[in-house]
């Protein structure tokens, strides 16, 4: 008899871990904790004071004229970096030439283009969720939510919940659905499903999924960035985004 429970005991346990094994991770990640706040303890020692990363801040006075260029494209109205470089941009200005190209890229992908800010938000977390960006979604979260994205749907993603077994949720109509499932797909995937590119290719249209696709790649890029130099959120603001740890 206690041999049959043994064996019972086993097989159910095997089918457990199977089962958590065969679902997705954006599926499993649904109880993982809350908001903390930035501590002093929490920045590495490598760490400036003046950038927050592992490279120092880049001082307008020490670059050559092109730098200087470079550097007054970004610290200009309406740029976000108004009172001085920080996060990402900050890295790239060790290396001016790379900064300057980059500027007309973010302004397409994130300004430029027909979709607006609650869409454009929308993606931009959606991407910080698949690479698990801390800093990323931090910063975006607030965005997020002035740009009128409902904060409902920021769960949805926060969270990775299963779109297919969604309750109705107001603003998560088709549009929102098929962006979330694109990203999700295109970061986390071996590819795109081809299901998931025809719907988005009938919503967007050729010209606006390749710059879909380019705003995804250029916070690839920036997460690139902020893991590299371990770029690190100011003290005392919230770290949105739930990990295992906090």
């Amino acid at each position: 008899m206690k041999q049959k429970l043994y064996l019972i005991t086993f097989t159910c346990l095997t089918t457990i871990v199977c089962l958590s094994l065969s679902i997705p991770s954006w599926a499993q990640e649904t109880t993982r904790s809350g908001p903390v706040l930035q501590t002093e303890e929490n920045i590495p020692e490598d760490i400036y004071d003046d950038s927050l990363a592992r490279l120092p801040q880049v001082q307008r006075s020490n670059l050559d004229t092109q730098g200087r260029a470079a550097f007054d494209t970004y610290v200009s109205p309406g740029t976000g970096y108004e009172t001085g470089l920080r996060g990402p941009v900050g890295m790239w200005m060790h290396s001016p030439s790379l900064a300057s190209a980059v500027f007309n890229v973010r302004q397409r992908v994130r300004y430029g283009t027909p979709k607006d800010q609650r869409l454009t938000e929308l993606i931009i977390l959606s991407t910080a969720r698949e690479i698990d960006n801390q800093y990323e979604w931090s910063a975006h979260e607030p965005l997020a939510q002035i740009a009128g994205l409902e904060q409902e749907i920021i769960e949805v993603i926060k969270h990775r919940k299963n779109l297919a077994s969604l309750p109705e949720i107001t603003g998560l109509g088709e549009v929102e659905r098929v962006l979330i499932q694109f990203t999700r797909e295109l970061v986390s995937e071996d590819k795109v499903n081809s299901g998931t590119f025809e719907s988005a290719i009938n919503l967007f249209g050729n010209e606006a999924l390749v710059d879909i696709v380019g705003l995804v790649g250029y916070y690839n890029f920036v997460a690139m960035t902020l893991k590299a130099f371990d770029v690190q959120r100011p003290v005392g603001t919230q770290l949105l985004l739930p990990t295992l740890s906090n």
